[in-house]
Protein backbone atom coordinates (compact mmCIF):
# COMPACT_ATOMS: atom_id res chain seq x y z
CA UNK A 1 0.00 0.00 0.00
CA UNK A 2 1.18 3.22 -0.82
CA UNK A 3 1.59 6.31 1.50
CA UNK A 4 2.29 9.68 1.19
CA UNK A 5 4.36 12.22 3.58
CA UNK A 6 3.27 15.98 3.34
CA UNK A 7 3.49 18.59 5.67
CA UNK A 8 0.62 19.65 7.91
CA UNK A 9 -1.94 22.02 7.04
CA UNK A 10 -4.77 23.46 8.71
CA UNK A 11 -7.19 21.49 6.72
CA UNK A 12 -5.61 18.14 8.48
CA UNK A 13 -5.67 18.99 12.35
CA UNK A 14 -9.22 17.75 12.26
CA UNK A 15 -7.44 14.04 11.64
CA UNK A 16 -4.70 14.63 13.45
CA UNK A 17 -6.11 15.61 16.51
CA UNK A 18 -7.23 11.78 17.22
CA UNK A 19 -3.91 10.74 16.50
CA UNK A 20 -2.26 13.09 18.43
CA UNK A 21 -4.54 12.48 21.25
CA UNK A 22 -3.59 8.34 20.58
CA UNK A 23 -0.18 9.35 20.94
CA UNK A 24 -0.47 11.23 24.32
CA UNK A 25 -2.90 8.64 25.91
CA UNK A 26 0.13 5.81 25.21
CA UNK A 27 2.54 8.08 27.05
CA UNK A 28 -0.29 8.59 29.78
CA UNK A 29 -0.34 12.26 29.54
CA UNK A 30 -3.35 14.47 28.36
CA UNK A 31 -3.11 18.03 27.31
CA UNK A 32 -6.39 19.60 26.00
CA UNK A 33 -7.29 19.28 22.42
CA UNK A 34 -6.83 23.19 22.72
CA UNK A 35 -3.10 23.00 23.14
CA UNK A 36 -2.32 20.32 20.51
CA UNK A 37 -4.35 21.92 18.25
CA UNK A 38 -2.32 25.55 19.23
CA UNK A 39 0.87 23.05 18.80
CA UNK A 40 -0.16 22.57 15.11
CA UNK A 41 -1.18 25.94 14.28
CA UNK A 42 2.28 27.27 15.77
CA UNK A 43 4.04 25.08 13.15
CA UNK A 44 2.48 25.63 10.81
CA UNK A 45 2.71 29.14 10.57
CA UNK A 46 6.31 29.55 11.61
CA UNK A 47 8.26 26.37 10.13
CA UNK A 48 11.45 28.34 9.72
CA UNK A 49 11.67 29.38 13.05
CA UNK A 50 9.65 26.75 15.42
CA UNK A 51 9.39 23.18 13.05
CA UNK A 52 7.22 21.28 11.53
CA UNK A 53 4.69 18.50 11.26
CA UNK A 54 3.84 15.98 8.86
CA UNK A 55 1.52 13.38 8.15
CA UNK A 56 1.07 9.96 6.62
CA UNK A 57 -1.67 9.55 4.25
CA UNK A 58 -2.67 5.91 3.27
CA UNK A 59 -4.14 5.23 -0.84
CA UNK A 60 -7.73 6.45 0.65
CA UNK A 61 -6.18 10.08 1.51
CA UNK A 62 -6.87 8.93 5.45
CA UNK A 63 -4.27 10.24 8.04
CA UNK A 64 -2.64 7.09 9.33
CA UNK A 65 0.48 8.37 10.82
CA UNK A 66 2.45 11.73 12.19
CA UNK A 67 5.92 12.63 13.14
CA UNK A 68 7.05 16.26 14.89
CA UNK A 69 10.16 17.97 14.19
CA UNK A 70 11.48 21.09 16.62
CA UNK A 71 14.23 23.06 16.01
CA UNK A 72 17.31 23.46 17.86
CA UNK A 73 21.26 23.99 18.26
CA UNK A 74 23.47 21.36 20.04
CA UNK A 75 26.70 22.68 21.66
CA UNK A 76 27.97 18.64 21.38
CA UNK A 77 27.58 19.22 17.83
CA UNK A 78 28.37 22.52 17.24
CA UNK A 79 25.12 23.81 15.23
CA UNK A 80 21.44 23.27 14.38
CA UNK A 81 19.91 20.16 14.91
CA UNK A 82 16.24 18.85 14.44
CA UNK A 83 14.50 17.21 17.41
CA UNK A 84 11.98 14.25 16.23
CA UNK A 85 9.95 14.90 19.35
CA UNK A 86 7.05 12.95 18.37
CA UNK A 87 6.51 9.50 15.69
CA UNK A 88 3.40 8.25 16.27
CA UNK A 89 1.77 5.54 13.34
CA UNK A 90 -2.18 4.33 14.20
CA UNK A 91 -2.75 0.53 14.90
CA UNK A 92 -4.17 0.32 11.65
CA UNK A 93 -1.10 0.71 9.89
CA UNK A 94 1.24 -0.28 11.96
CA UNK A 95 3.93 -2.65 10.29
CA UNK A 96 3.80 -1.01 7.05
CA UNK A 97 6.81 1.21 6.81
CA UNK A 98 5.05 4.15 7.77
CA UNK A 99 6.93 5.06 10.54
CA UNK A 100 10.70 4.33 8.17
CA UNK A 101 9.09 6.75 5.76
CA UNK A 102 7.86 9.42 8.47
CA UNK A 103 11.59 9.16 9.57
CA UNK A 104 13.34 9.37 6.06
CA UNK A 105 10.47 12.49 5.64
CA UNK A 106 12.27 13.95 8.55
CA UNK A 107 15.74 13.46 7.64
CA UNK A 108 15.22 14.83 4.49
CA UNK A 109 13.90 17.89 5.91
CA UNK A 110 16.51 17.92 8.19
CA UNK A 111 18.69 18.12 5.53
CA UNK A 112 17.32 20.86 3.43
CA UNK A 113 17.35 22.97 6.07
CA UNK A 114 21.03 21.71 7.02
CA UNK A 115 20.55 20.84 10.23
CA UNK A 116 23.40 18.42 11.39
CA UNK A 117 21.45 15.98 13.30
CA UNK A 118 18.31 14.53 14.19
CA UNK A 119 17.61 13.14 17.36
CA UNK A 120 15.10 11.98 19.68
CA UNK A 121 13.70 9.53 22.18
CA UNK A 122 11.59 7.12 23.68
CA UNK A 123 10.64 5.50 26.46
CA UNK A 124 12.66 2.52 27.41
CA UNK A 125 10.19 0.26 26.95
CA UNK A 126 8.91 1.20 24.22
CA UNK A 127 10.31 -2.38 22.08
CA UNK A 128 8.24 -2.05 18.67
CA UNK A 129 9.99 1.73 17.84
CA UNK A 130 13.20 1.14 18.92
CA UNK A 131 12.79 -2.37 16.53
CA UNK A 132 12.26 0.40 14.01
CA UNK A 133 14.37 3.00 14.83
CA UNK A 134 17.43 0.35 14.66
CA UNK A 135 16.21 -0.43 11.24
CA UNK A 136 16.67 3.09 10.28
CA UNK A 137 20.11 3.16 11.04
CA UNK A 138 19.64 5.07 14.60
CA UNK A 139 22.25 4.86 17.51
CA UNK A 140 21.02 4.30 20.54
CA UNK A 141 22.02 6.73 23.57
CA UNK A 142 22.67 6.45 27.55
CA UNK A 143 21.24 9.60 28.30
CA UNK A 144 18.19 9.82 31.10
CA UNK A 145 15.89 12.46 30.47
CA UNK A 146 14.97 14.67 33.28
CA UNK A 147 11.80 17.57 33.15
CA UNK A 148 10.27 19.94 35.08
CA UNK A 149 7.21 21.25 34.87
CA UNK A 150 6.94 25.31 35.13
CA UNK A 151 3.56 26.54 36.49
CA UNK A 152 1.47 28.53 34.16
CA UNK A 153 1.37 32.17 34.98
CA UNK A 154 -2.27 33.55 35.08
CA UNK A 155 -0.83 36.04 31.87
CA UNK A 156 0.30 33.20 29.85
CA UNK A 157 -2.69 31.82 27.52
CA UNK A 158 -0.42 30.48 24.97
CA UNK A 159 -0.54 27.00 26.83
Amino acid sequence: MAHSIELVAEGDLKELLPLMRAYCDFYGVAPSDRALLGLSRALIAAPEREGLQLVARDARGSVVGFATIFWSWSTTVGGRIGIMHDLYVGPQARGQGVAERLIGECVERCAQRGVLRLEWQTAPDNLRAQAVYDRVGGVGATWLGYAIAIPASEADDSR
